[in-house]
């Protein structure tokens, strides 16, 4: 095997919606309060919804900008790839970049639909996470179904609605749904109450996969305002390590021993470490804690409940029996600042070219198949679907980089402190 022949399905992309999301879908009695795109006064596209706004941040949609242009301003689409919001397009980008398929995560309703738990009027609120779901399993994911894996919003501020939620949407054929990496920083219960167990029971009977996104607890790790971009962007890997510790403490997975956890661009060279001292805490505290995880380590309901991914993580490569390579995948992060589009397979090839061709499937795509029940093969043949037939199909699609007209970034203090600001109000994160 080398490069050419990899199968990629990237577990970790985003949709810039585009301006029509609510068209077709959101009940006419609420159409004209629907979320929708206004200009903002010092430039920009934002998103109107209620009496606040919520702007397509820079970093969020950077595929082919040239890194100097890089920055927090609200964009416009024009400023944007198209890729960042058209499926169609989109899908050449996928191609031109030798991936076969992605999960596309939300852009202005952030992560996990916090815009939506801040409605006031949650009547309205309920009626765009549905609107919402509808565009994306429908329009979205549906447009090209061996491309995209459908994902759908949650009903943040109720556990039974949003359990029916998870219902209504399995019977379409959505079984992902993204939700919060630490609900109590948002204002709602946390992980170690039954609060949420109406919500979780119905993704398990419905095999529907949970997705904790990091930033989807609209918080981002800080050490001090004065520091550069660079240590929060370091640091965002510890919301994972943090969730994953909750979780497997919790208890919710003796309650509903099916559900399933996927830890999304939480990267993966953390895990046995952080595995190992929660083993050690367990079997060295729980006489006295009184902790009980039904007979297993911390490590062990890590093993058969959560799935993780990775950019570009060679440590955690090198440890993958340690990490579980049978729940190890990849993702892209197109169009976000993270992203290794348009060379993802050839960054990604460096760490997997001495692994054995089992590996390399499990990691590139056969993993992402079982974790969120999709099957692109039922669309595709395989011989269609490698990195050298996917840019054969997009050899006219132009990679280089390109000035989007966009300000030039701010100066890096002024920058961090940006971050700490809209991470508070929840206009940054996911």
């Amino acid at each position: 095997m080398d490069v050419e022949d990899l199968i990629l399905i990237s577990v970790d992309d985003h949709v810039v919606e585009p301006p029509n999301v609510f068209d077709a879908h959101i009940p006419e009695r609420h159409r004209d309060r629907a979320p929708h795109v206004v200009k903002g006064p010092d430039g920009g596209d934002l998103w109107a919804f209620e009496d606040g706004f919520a702007p397509n941040v820079g970093l969020n949609a950077v595929a082919g900008c040239p890194p100097e242009e890089y920055g927090l301003d609200p964009t416009e689409y024009a400023q944007m790839r198209p890729g960042c919001y058209d499926a169609d397009e989109r899908v050449r980008d996928m191609s031109a970049g030798g991936v076969l398929a992605g999960l596309n995560f939300p852009t202005f309703p952030h992560f996990c639909g916090q815009l939506f738990l801040r409605a006031k009027d949650k009547d309205l609120a309920l009626a765009c996470v549905r609107a919402y779901n509808d565009w994306h399993i429908d329009e979205w994911a549906g447009s090209h179904p061996d491309r995209f894996i459908p994902l759908s919003l949650p009903v943040l501020w109720d556990p039974e609605l949003a359990a029916a939620e998870v219902r209504r949407v399995a019977a379409k054929g959505c079984h992902t749904v993204t939700f919060s990496e630490n609900p109590s920083k948002l204002g709602l219960p946390d992980y170690h109450t039954d609060h949420w167990d109406p919500f979780l029971r119905a993704c398990a009977e419905e095999n529907v996969t949970v997705c904790l996104h990091i930033g989807s607890s609209s918080s981002l790790p800080m050490t001090s305002p004065g520091a550069p971009p660079e240590v929060m962007m370091s640091l965002t890997p510890t919301n994972s390590l943090m969730a994953v510790t909750d979780l497997v403490y919790s208890g919710i997975f003796r309650r509903i021993p099916d559900l399933q956890i996927a830890i999304s661009e939480g990267g993966i060279g953390w895990i046995p470490y952080a595995l190992e001292r929660a083993d050690y805490v367990y079997q060295h505290h729980r006489a006295w804690t009184h902790t009980d995880l039904g007979g297993r380590l911390p490590s062990q309901v890590f093993r058969d409940h959560m799935w993780t991914c990775f950019i570009d993580d060679s440590a955690g490569i090198q440890l993958r029996e340690k990490v579980g390579v049978d729940r190890m995948m990849w993702e892209l992060d197109y169009p976000h600042s993270d992203s290794t589009w348009p060379h993802g397979p050839e960054k990604l090839w460096k760490d997997l070219e001495d692994l054995p061709d089992d590996e390399i499937n499990k990691i590139t795509h056969e993993n992402a198949m079982r974790c969120f029940s999709f099957d692109p093969f039922a669309h595709r043949p395989k011989e269609r679907a490698t990195v050298r037939a996917l840019r054969a199909e997009a050899a006219d699609v132009d990679v280089e980089p390109k000035t989007m007209g966009r300000r030039k970034a701010e100066a890096a203090g002024n920058l961090s402190a940006a971050l700490l600001a809209q991470a508070g109000t929840g206009a940054a994160d996911g």
